[in-house]
């Protein structure tokens, strides 16, 4: 019998194998799955990572664009600040050019010392806020100037070498940016020729210094500067820029600044900016930081030809902080989406793990809004600053106009202060009589004739009741508000105002036929004041005349009020006509020029026109056109 022997070492470890190799395969497949599970994590931080950064870029390019759009509606009052100013100058060489005063004194240059046009000149440039007007010869000496009898008088100063002087002799009006030769500040000069006739007398120079139009660009916040065509800068908020270049100039570059703005010494050096490819950002370079600015720019050819005007806004906050709220709420929104995902996974921690992910977010979410909303209201106070500076610099100007027409009034009233109270005296002068004669009468008991008396007398406080009544009227601030008026009230105030002139002066006043008086929608002060400018200066030009006639003629055509006076005087040359309605143009001895700009104004306010009427054979003849209302 055999014994049966037990399975064998290679025996056993075959029937092993099956065993061992599977959990080769189980270790195998949980290397591989942690394997996966890393990539997997790798690959979603990378997605975390790209979508917080482009988020990131998207939001800074939003809130640049936002800057952009801010800077872009505050770039036409930075413009306007400065064209406003060079064109309110602009308008004085003009002037001065046709002044028959600075051509009697071009006549006569290097005769006489021209003190009266020295002082004049000095009220004008105080008037206008000028620097400095000063008048040229045709040799280029200046003969007369506001700053006559200073230390840094310009008279007898020779500026042929000026650019200015030579381009308006050869072209009729120039203007040239650069330093002063006495002074030694900056500034825009703007030149016009004066001809007599077709021929040259000389030239008219104002000098505008923009420190105020600067000052105002410093106030606003922003960065503004002005280049030429070469890219030199001239007027600046930052003044230590001023004559710096945006780019490094070629020779001939700096030669041609040079020439141009005759600064020999200028080296015309770039400033620390740079600017961004197409992005619309620039950067600037300063003690060792960098700063970024979103920039616009504008042409000026309004003001002077080749200026452009560059507005740079602080961006460094605003694109931090767009691009960190972007990044962190994409974060948050991605990190929500893992752990909505993680919720599924694992449902026993979604109640839990949801509600402190939410407040998380919400906490956060909070703080961001409360950040943004602070930012916008402080963004909203400051424009509400600048629009209610902007309605208070519309309003003084408005107060200004109003006290200008009312010095006219009051300059009116002291001029027929004399006929008034020749038309008091005589009322006041009866009175006394017939008071006597009351008492004589009284004494004698004849109570029939005092009574008479006494009621004379209560008629003549009336009259002179009536007189002062429009006196006080007239020389009271008119309200802003028109009402309907019917046209003759005015026309009857206003002959009632000059009574006393009209009869001591012998003129015959034709009023107008019929008894129609249209309405219109005027102030009658206002309209007064008008009809009074016209009637006084109508007297003025008949002094002395044979027979002196004024007619004040009323028509009505389809919606429109005309009110005409014409006299039978000297009527007016060709050159004063074309400049009536000019300030401080006149043809009396005395006068300020400002009555009939002031009277034109007015009739603009009341929605209609004064003008002077053409083809008068004989005497001047202005309308009013008011607009008729029913």
């Amino acid at each position: 019998m055999q014994r049966r022997r037990g399975p064998t070492t290679q025996q056993r470890t075959d029937s092993q194998s099956p065993g061992f190799a599977g959990r080769d395969q189980l270790r195998d497949a949980v290397a591989r799955l942690r394997e996966g599970r890393w990539l997997l994590l790798a690959i979603a931080f990378a997605v975390l990572a790209g979508a917080v950064a482009i988020a990131g870029r998207i939001a800074a390019g939003q809130a640049a664009g936002d800057l952009r759009d801010g800077a872009l509606a505050a770039l036409p009052l930075a413009a306007g600040t400065l064209t406003g100013e060079i064109e309110k100058q602009r308008l004085v060489p003009l002037v001065l050019a046709r002044d028959d005063a600075v051509r009697d004194a071009l006549r006569r240059a290097g005769k006489v010392e021209e003190t009266a046009l020295n002082a004049k000149l000095k009220a004008i440039a105080g008037d206008a806020s000028a620097s400095a007007i000063y008048v040229i010869d045709t040799a280029g000496i200046a003969i007369s100037a506001s700053n006559a009898g200073q230390p840094d008088s310009f008279v007898g100063i020779d500026y042929n070498f000026r650019h200015y002087f030579t381009d308006a002799m050869a072209k009729g009006a120039a203007s040239q940016y650069g330093l002063g030769t006495i002074s030694g500040k900056p500034g825009l000069y703007l030149a016009s020729r004066v001809d007599d006739g077709t021929t040259p007398l000389g030239v008219a120079v104002l000098k505008v210094e923009l420190g105020g139009v600067e000052a105002n660009w410093r106030s606003s916040g922003f960065l503004v500067f002005v280049t030429d065509e070469r890219g030199v800068v001239l007027a600046t908020s930052r003044p230590e820029w001023r004559f710096h270049a945006l780019a490094p100039l070629s020779a001939q570059d700096t030669a041609m600044a040079h020439e141009q703005l005759q600064l020999s010494d200028a080296a015309f050096e770039p400033l620390p900016l740079r600017r961004g490819n197409g992005d619309g950002l620039a950067t600037i370079d300063q003690a060792g930081k960098s700063r970024r600015f979103v920039e616009v720019v504008q042409d000026l050819p309004g003001a002077v030809p080749g200026w452009r005007l560059w507005l740079l806004t602080p961006a460094d906050a605003a694109l931090s902080s767009a691009a960190n709220t972007a990044r962190l709420t994409t974060l948050l929104g991605l990190l929500l989406t893992g752990l909505l995902a993680y919720v599924l996974v694992r449902r026993r921690r979604t109640r839990r793990v949801r509600q402190e992910a939410l407040a998380r977010m919400n906490t956060e979410l909070e703080s961001r809004v409360s950040s943004r909303t602070a930012e916008l209201t402080r963004s909203n106070s400051a424009l509400a600053g600048e629009i209610a500076e902007r309605e208070n610099a519309e309003a003084k100007v408005r107060r200004l106009r109003d006290d200008l027409a009312q010095a006219n009034r009051l300059s009116i009233l002291g001029q027929i202060a004399a006929g008034v109270a020749h038309e008091i005296n005589q009322p006041v002068a009866a009175i006394r009589t017939y008071a006597e004669n009351a008492g004589r009468f009284l004494e004698g008991g004849r109570i029939e004739p005092a009574s008479g008396n006494l009621t004379s007398i209560v008629s003549m406080t009336e009259r002179i009741g009536a007189i002062t009544g429009t006196l006080r009227s007239f020389a009271r601030r008119p309200g802003t508000a028109a009402s309907p008026l019917p046209v003759r009230e005015a026309i009857d105030g206003a002959l009632s105002l000059l009574s006393g002139r009209i009869r001591d002066s012998g003129v015959t006043i034709v009023k107008p036929r019929g008894t129609a008086s249209p309405l219109v929608m005027a102030s009658r002060i206002r309209l007064e004041q008008i009809l009074v400018n016209l009637l006084q200066n109508a007297l003025d030009a008949m002094k002395d005349r044979p027979d002196p006639r004024i007619e004040i003629d009323l028509a009505e055509r389809g919606d429109r009020v005309l009110i005409s006076v014409r006299d039978n005087g000297p009527g007016l040359g060709p050159e004063a006509a074309g400049n009536l309605f000019m300030p401080f143009q006149t043809t009396k001895e005395k006068g300020l020029g400002l009555g009939l700009v002031i009277s034109q104004e007015i009739a603009q306010e009341l929605g209609g026109t004064l003008r002077l009427d053409p083809g008068m054979a004989k005497g001047a003849s202005f309308t009013i056109d008011l607009r008729r209302i029913e």
